[in-house]
């Protein structure tokens, strides 16, 4: 079955942004209660995590340049959990692929895999944090608000979950996901209040992006209000957040699933998949297969959420480094995940094969979406057939029709952005 012209749409999001992100956390921090806490000469642990966060590296850059404006000694540490191997020189690499170098940021960046236990839940759950972190005199916490890929309820991803699985590092994050996707998200509430009570937390930074990947909020956030702070920015970020402009497809073709597109490389949310055992699947959108061809270099090899595809390509397959890839699924507890789907050949074969697969289609019928990875939809190719099913809520704008072209070796050559 040949495949489809595809029509190349322009989607439009919301977009609020913070005009000037890094004179405004500056601005936030010098009016603040910092400067009356922190004094000269005094260490501040700033947290370092493992996504692409919009302007993450000038953010850090202008927090480490303030706090030294007041005198102190800021430095970074790695919070991310299982990401890297779990292991200290894994988790340097990462932050370095992200950018978050000593030459980068102008502060010491210390990458260590022990943490101390600095007090316990009701049932006994230890609280754990980052050695260099309970060490210093004060930790500021900084992440993205989003939905979380396998927690439900209020409090998903943000400063709650960086206290809890960034710097409860690999041991903390192993034993919060066997709690399941229901209660992890009471209980990263419950450590970030013991950890504001017991560790030298001094603020948190909270960013919530667009669908353009820009900053449209930036709050500097006391530490006891950072479970209200998450519930209230998540609902924002779920307004802002990037959706497929569809409900049902028969194919969707993603280009590059991987770590900074989301946790699990490919978005649960936008991929209406979960695989997570005993979990109900999303209403929408319901799609029939998912065919991924590459993976980010960035991600190196942690090729986690691959199951959560049908096909994927035999260069993607040789890209996954199998031991990073186990210990974050397994550290997950969501073993469906990491299993390897169907490896399709070459990028056409891929295709190909996830076409022939889908019964009962006639050729002008199929719904076939073809995006660059899950955290890019502005720009994104529909088949006829998918164009006429988009939401109506859709803002959808048709720039004009795109063939699919592939090289000599069969790899797909993607469109050039408008």
């Amino acid at each position: 079955m040949p495949l489809p012209k595809m029509i190349l749409c322009r989607q439009h999001f919301p977009r609020e942004t913070v005009i000037a992100p890094l004179e405004t956390l500056a601005s936030l921090i010098r009016s603040s209660w910092i400067p009356e806490r922190v004094r000269p000469g005094q260490t501040v642990a700033v947290t370092g995590g493992s996504r692409g966060i919009a302007a993450i590296v000038p953010l850090m850059r202008a927090l480490v340049a303030t706090l030294q404006g007041l005198g102190a000694k800021p430095f970074v540490v790695n919070a991310m959990g299982s990401h890297g191997g779990a292991t200290t020189e894994g988790q340097k690499e990462l932050l370095s692929s992200l950018g978050m170098t000593e030459a980068a940021l102008g502060c010491p960046v210390a990458v260590s895999m022990e943490v101390d236990t600095v007090g316990k839940l009701a049932d006994g759950f230890p609280v754990l944090c980052d050695r260099n972190a309970v060490g210093a005199d004060h930790i500021i916490v900084m992440n993205r608000i989003k939905a979380h890929t396998a927690v439900t309820g209020p409090v998903q991803s943000g400063l709650c979950k960086m206290c809890t699985v960034g710097l409860g590092k690999v041991e903390q994050a192993s034993r919060l996901h066997r709690y399941g996707p229901s209660r992890m998200g009471k209980i990263i509430q419950e450590v970030a209040s013991t950890l504001a009570r017991r560790a030298p937390v001094l603020a948190g930074i909270a960013i919530v992006e667009n669908a353009y990947g820009e900053v449209a909020r930036l709050e500097l956030v006391r530490p006891e209000e950072f479970p209200a702070t998450d519930a209230r920015l998540l609902q924002e970020a779920f307004l802002l957040t990037a959706k497929m402009p569809l409900s049902e497809l028969d194919l969707l073709v993603v280009e590059e699933m991987g770590k900074r597109y989301s946790g699990t490389g490919l978005d649960p949310h936008v991929i209406g998949r979960w695989r997570i055992w005993g979990e109900p699947e999303p209403e929408s959108p319901r799609i029939e297969r998912v065919a991924v061809l590459g993976l980010d270099p960035s991600s190196h090899g942690n090729a986690q959420g691959v199951g959560l595809a049908d096909l994927i390509t035999e260069r993607l397959f040789h890209n996954i480094d199998l031991a990073k890839t186990y210990k974050n699924t397994l550290t997950s507890t969501y073993v469906q995940r990491g299993m390897i789907p169907i490896i399709g050949g070459s990028d056409r074969e891929t295709i190909e094969n996830a076409v022939l697969s889908i019964p009962l289609v006639h050729e002008d019928r199929l719904r076939i979406a073809w995006i660059r990875n899950t955290n890019q939809l502005e720009e994104l190719a529909l088949s006829p057939a998918a164009f006429a099913g988009r939401l109506p809520e859709a803002r959808l704008e048709k720039l004009h029709e795109i063939d699919w072209k592939f090289d000599e070796k069969g790899l797909l050559i993607p469109w050039v952005k408008e």
